[in-house]
């Protein structure tokens, strides 16, 4: 196929596409009940959606469906818009990154989903992953990414509204997806734009896109638009850099608390009350030195920082492996403690 005919074919996938995703989307499906998947049904069906929920586990579906009223669906067909918000842990181990259950989702969807549909998977995911799925969904749905950030003990300030980023595989899944979190006409599309503020785009997975595309949010409408979820978004020139913003934030709180760790190990080993040094430090306005705990645990931080020191073969990030080390030496300090060996800090390397 030459070069120009690859382009004809682009164009007019890209226009069907866009052709065929109905304007005004009412119904949405919700694959993933649980900590991330539930709050995004409460809030998706609180913009007036036509909501839905599935999950392989049934106790999150009877607790979706009977205490919130969330409709529940096994079948994938008849459905606007999906969004994906499944763990990517290793079912036998949280600290380990694993996609093939979302593979397995994207399947489903690649078979039941009507064309033109839009998919925004919401899960934390490895750089590529997208790229992949859109190969899956043999390019006939519309994908985006829009990592999720939210804070259980802080819903109202930290929840599924607050200000997120989104990339799409090329400009018109990127358009559509804004047009779902943001609002009809929160944003422009346009080739050139006088607004310094806006933000330039080039499709890198179309060549054909030779022209860059620009879209400008209008933020001041975003909060009450129909047929959408009125969040604030912030787009990105490429999906991958929507996945790696999820990750590289999950890693930077990684080394966060790390830093804490050893300076707190750093403190018993020299006989310094950490927190009054904490204490002392915090007074500085760009200083802000955690509390170490128990350790960096959960479904997220080590799970995340792994797929990002994985994200590169060029390069591995060396202050994350270190700080991995540093975890795994406090985790042992707290552990001697625990059994009231004396002077356990000796024993830390």
């Amino acid at each position: 196929m030459s070069f120009f005919a690859n382009i004809y074919n682009k164009k007019v996938e890209i226009f069907i596409m866009s052709n065929i995703y109905p304007l005004k989307p009412k119904s949405v499906l919700i694959i993933g009940l649980g900590q991330l998947g539930l709050p995004v049904a409460k809030y998706v069906k609180s913009k007036g959606f036509d909501v839905y929920g599935y999950d392989i586990r049934e106790g999150a579906m009877i607790v979706a469906n009977q205490i919130h009223g969330i409709k529940l669906s096994n079948s994938f067909k008849n459905f606007d818009i999906y969004i994906v918000c499944i763990s990517t842990h290793d079912r036998d181990n949280i600290h380990l990154p694993q996609v093939d259950d979302l593979l397995s989702i994207v399947k489903k969807i690649s078979y039941e989903a009507s064309d033109g549909a839009l998919i925004s998977i919401e899960s934390t995911i490895p750089a590529g992953t997208c790229r992949k799925i859109f190969d899956l969904l043999e390019h006939r749905i519309h994908l985006v990414h829009a990592p999720h950030r939210w804070y259980s003990l802080d819903e109202e300030k930290h929840g599924v509204n607050q200000l997120r980023v989104i990339g799409g595989v090329n400009s018109c899944c990127l358009k559509i997806g804004l047009n779902f979190y943001c609002g009809e006409n929160n944003f422009s599309y346009v080739e050139k734009s006088p607004n310094l503020n806006s933000l330039t785009f080039v499709d890198e997975s179309n060549k054909s896109n030779l022209e860059s595309v620009q879209y400008t949010i209008d933020e001041t409408k975003s909060k009450n638009s129909m047929n959408s979820l009125g969040i604030k978004m912030h787009p990105v020139s490429s999906i991958e850099l929507a996945e790696l913003t999820k990750i590289i934030e999950n890693s930077h709180r990684y080394l966060q608390i790390a830093f804490a760790e050893e300076l707190y190990l750093y403190c018993q080993a020299n006989n310094i009350p950490f927190s009054e040094l904490r204490d002392a430090l915090n007074t500085k306005w760009n200083v802000d030195i955690l509390e170490p705990r128990d350790g960096i645990d959960g479904h997220c931080l080590p799970k995340d920082t792994k797929m990002f020191i994985a994200s590169s073969q060029k390069i591995k990030s060396k202050i994350l492996q270190s700080a991995m080390e540093i975890d795994s030496a406090y985790r042992e300090y707290r552990e001697l403690r625990s059994k009231k060996v004396v002077n356990p800090i000796t024993n830390i390397s």
